[in-house]
């Protein structure tokens, strides 16, 4: 089953996805894409199906062919400030701010938005997976997350970001373990499963 080009026809639509959510470190990410009617690339899907090299392919040719982008970070203060779930929208909001043309119509991944603006909005569980516009947006925020997560790894190559890029892996908790959180950690997250023992 193919991705869909649009949930509504003939007028100006932008998918937005983020990256990152579930990390115990480093930002929030998100993107937002208007696609013109004629685009197609034979490798896009949601990024989660894709290589670290498709996605790498994929990144350019829709910076290049996209009517519109726009790719925000939210910090790892500011999740730990509002949660996570406000820090994925409010990224979502930005990005959308930072599109050269105002779209007319926005779908989500995922199923909570806040309105932006007044535009119709339209949230849909797996969105990445079924429309092109997400599926675009899901490559550029997991792409500029990652080689975010990349670069602080040589700050803080202790915790292996450029192999996990933050997620909870054993080895990244063992880190945490061992060294305990930096600046780049959320501290509003369980680092560690034992956290619910500790007194705090």
């Amino acid at each position: 089953m193919g991705l869909k080009k649009y949930y509504k026809k003939n007028i100006l639509e932008a998918g937005t996805d983020e990256a990152g959510r579930g990390c115990l470190a480093g930002p929030v990410v998100a993107a937002a894409v208007i696609l013109p009617p004629n685009f197609v690339h034979p490798l896009l899907n949601d990024s989660k199906q894709l290589t670290e090299k498709q996605r790498d392919i994929l990144r350019p040719f829709i910076e290049k062919n996209a009517l519109a982008y726009g790719v925000s970070f939210i910090s790892e203060e500011k999740i730990d400030e509002i949660n996570i779930l406000q820090a994925s929208i409010l990224g979502m909001h930005e990005s959308i701010k930072k599109l050269s043309l105002q779209p007319e119509h926005i779908i989500v991944d995922g199923n909570k938005f806040k309105p932006f603006r007044d535009i119709p909005h339209e949230t849909i569980i797996k969105g990445d997976a079924k429309y092109m516009s997400i599926a675009a947006a899901s490559v550029l925020a997991k792409t500029y997350r990652d080689e975010f997560m990349e670069k602080i790894d040589k700050e803080f190559p202790n915790y292996f970001w450029k192999k996990n890029k933050g997620y909870p892996t054993k080895q990244h908790r063992a880190a945490i373990r061992e060294f305990g959180p930096n600046k780049y950690h959320r501290k509003s997250f369980k680092l560690l499963p034992e956290q619910l023992k500790l007194d705090l």
